[in-house]
């Protein structure tokens, strides 16, 4: 008996050891050189995977699942905020749903990782995982609306690779660290073949972060960023929204810009209900001062049942028509219910979680300048920015050039947690792939001024109310990667497993 128990204990502490790989990799993300991190991490993650390659392939799911679920627990345990503290779930049913997720999420790691048993071991197999990890980081995307949250190609804007996302994207940020970490795990094979690799891989890629696709266009433009720091629990506190709507309406009249932004729901009620005369008032600011105003307020459009509420970015600007748009990309049980799961939300019990989907294909908006030519600013709402091929399309397709990025979020939700650093990132890939500034306006955290370069040029405090006034340069043209999208990644990585495939039954 004893030794059955010891049995059982020996053959658990490899998936133990996986969990908690799984977990150190999600902590070295939120570490100042993450991306470089990261890399070693994986490396251990792969050596441990690969050692079981002998077992079969359920016993191979299972570990990379492990591995999985330590990662994302760690990476999206601020969920737990938003279903507990904020939505008033209980504790246990909030801690089911965050391991559920992070459970379904696991599975796609999971997948990916079985190219390591199913191949055989060759000089080529990095590049067979990093196509397979490609693959499945694209259907997570995609799948169920997609939530490609904590990738690994966030964490490269502290990393090596990152200079190629304007080329190929954050997809081949997300090839080059599994491949490179792959090799780390060959260097006492084949010790002068994988330094090679990695000299290499790491040098050129460096070396294209010399090359620039955009260029400087017109003069800066004034810009006001506004966080006003309400706690999420007074969003649908009648008294609060009244002060916030004061709060928000004030500071804008305080100052001019060229531009001045709130966050996503700053006006948390509907606009038709919004108190009289507010926008008029606020039209007529912009007129007088020749500012452009951004104001997140909750939209209502017409449906087949009737009138449904919508994520809205309005637009104010100097005797123009009102622009809107919706947001497009919603968020599964918090902005729309998956058909099945109204118990759910029953459960969640937050107001206003079933918004109406705006179209893929908004038009940016335009800043109105005297004498100068108008900036257009591509829009995004929140999670939306997580998805870089929509941008991008968005960005390809427009019928006007897009000379700016802006994302209005609301963080409030997630509390004290690294959700807006996580969400930062994002936002930094999304500049480094277009090549364009990026405005990022929100409650709680964290508002901020990015370079086309990804780079953080300004910031707010968290959890500070507070105003951000500075001038950002805007840019014109076009990376690769706004033109061809994930296309090219996507395709190599595909004819990189079907050639492997053809390879394995040939020999």
């Amino acid at each position: 008996m004893v030794n059955q128990q010891f049995s059982k204990s020996i053959a658990t502490l490899p998936l133990l050891i996986l969990f908690v790989l799984g977990a150190l990799l999600a902590i070295a993300t939120e570490l100042p050189y993450g991306g470089w991190i990261q890399i070693p991490i994986l490396a251990l993650v792969w050596w441990r995977l690969d050692l079981n390659h002998s077992r079969n392939i359920q016993s191979h799911f299972v570990a990379g699942l492990v591995f999985g679920i330590g990662y994302f627990v760690i990476g999206l345990w601020w969920l737990y905020i938003s279903l507990h503290d904020v939505g008033g779930m209980h504790p246990l049913l909030s801690c089911a749903a965050v391991l559920l997720l992070s459970a379904y999420m696991a599975l796609y790691f999971s997948i990916a990782t079985l190219s390591i048993s199913l191949f055989k071991k060759t000089r080529v197999t990095g590049l067979l995982l990093g196509a397979s990890w490609v693959v499945m980081e694209f259907l997570r995307g995609y799948i169920f609306t997609g939530f490609p949250w904590m990738g690994l190609a966030e964490s490269q804007i502290n990393g090596p690779f990152a200079p190629i996302a304007p080329l190929f994207g954050g997809l081949a940020c997300t090839f080059l660290v599994t491949w490179i970490s792959w090799e780390l795990t060959q260097l006492k094979k084949r010790t002068a073949f994988s330094v090679a690799v990695i000299i290499c891989a790491i040098g050129i890629v460096q070396m294209t972060g010399f090359m620039s696709f955009t260029k400087p266009f017109g003069e800066p433009i004034s810009v006001r960023l506004i966080q006003g720091n309400f706690e999420q629990t007074l969003k649908f506190n009648p008294q609060a929204i009244g002060q916030q709507i004061d709060f928000y309406t004030s500071e804008i009249k305080k100052e001019s810009a060229d531009l001045i932004i709130i966050p996503e729901t700053a006006f948390p009620w509907p606009q038709n209900n919004l108190p009289a005369g507010l926008l008029n008032n606020l039209q007529d600011f912009s007129n007088a001062s020749s500012s452009n105003i951004l104001l997140g307020l909750i939209g209502e459009v017409s449906s087949n049942n009737g009138m449904q509420y919508s994520n809205r970015a309005s637009g104010l600007s100097p005797n123009v028509p009102a622009y809107q748009y919706d947001k497009a990309h919603l968020v599964p049980f918090g902005e729309f219910i998956p058909p099945g799961f109204h118990w759910f939300i029953k459960a969640f019990n937050v107001p206003l979680s079933d918004f109406a989907r705006g179209s893929l294909e908004q038009e940016p908006f335009s800043i109105v300048r005297k004498n100068q030519a108008s900036v257009r600013a591509a829009m995004t709402i929140c999670y939306e920015d997580v998805f870089g091929g929509e941008l991008a399309a968005r960005i390809q397709h427009s019928k006007e050039p897009v000379n700016l990025l802006i994302n209005m979020t609301n963080l409030a939700w997630f509390g004290q947690s690294q959700a807006p650093t996580q969400q930062l990132r994002l936002s930094q890939l999304r500049s480094l792939e277009t090549g364009l500034p990026a405005l990022r306006a929100t409650n709680t955290g964290i508002t901020s001024v990015l370079g086309p370069d990804g780079k953080l040029l300004q910031s707010l405090p968290e959890f500070t109310q507070a105003s951000l006034s500075t001038q950002v340069q805007a840019y014109a043209g076009k990376t690769p990667y706004v033109i061809w999208g994930n296309f090219p990644i996507l395709s190599i990585s595909c004819l990189l497993l079907i050639w492997g495939l053809i390879r394995q039954r040939r020999f």
